[in-house]
């Protein structure tokens, strides 16, 4: 069933998915079947949203560093973009957070731009040219709020634009 603090971080992440963003830490609490007094003693409700982000971005990169090892962090980077269906609501909840900070309720920890550092050096590394790398981001960003705000791209698109973009597909690397 997972540590506490686990079931926590699972039930917030529900809520979140939900709709409910920020969360109320009494649902959060009642969610993971703990008192608030339990939840308080592993967070408090700044520290549940950077934990929840923490996770989320470790995801991610566990994502795009096995990508990488394999030279196709590139193409993984814009595949990762486009979420599929079942994943369209938690890129939303995801922008959802990403509200918060513009509001200032919330400050992003210092593990995102650590992460968007890393990506940009795996790209980089990748691509061998950092304007090549940064593109090849930007893309992918507009490709996720293009997802988020209409018709997803499908993945013919996607490998358009890979083709587009001199990288190589998943297909074309299981051929080589």
């Amino acid at each position: 069933m997972g540590t506490a603090r686990e079931r926590i971080l699972d039930a917030a992440e529900e809520l979140i998915i939900s709709g409910q963003v920020p969360p109320a830490l009494d649902a959060v609490a009642a969610a993971a079947g703990v008192s608030k007094g339990g939840l308080l003693y592993h967070f408090d409700k700044q520290s549940l949203l950077r934990a929840l982000v923490t996770r989320a971005v470790q995801r991610f990169d566990e994502r795009l560093t096995a990508a990488a090892s394999h030279g196709m962090m590139a193409a993984a980077w814009l595949r990762l973009s486009v979420p599929e269906p079942g994943e369209r609501i938690v890129y939303r909840a995801m922008m959802s957070m990403m509200r918060l900070t513009a509001t200032g309720e919330f400050d992003l920890p210092g593990e995102v731009g650590d992460a968007e550092q890393r990506w940009q050096q795996m790209l980089t590394a990748e691509l061998g040219d950092p304007v090549r790398a940064r593109l090849v981001r930007l893309v992918g960003d507009g490709l996720f709020m293009a997802a988020l705000t209409g018709p997803p791209p499908t993945s013919d698109e996607v490998d358009q634009l890979l083709h587009h973009l001199g990288l190589r597909t998943a297909a074309e690397q299981a051929e080589s």
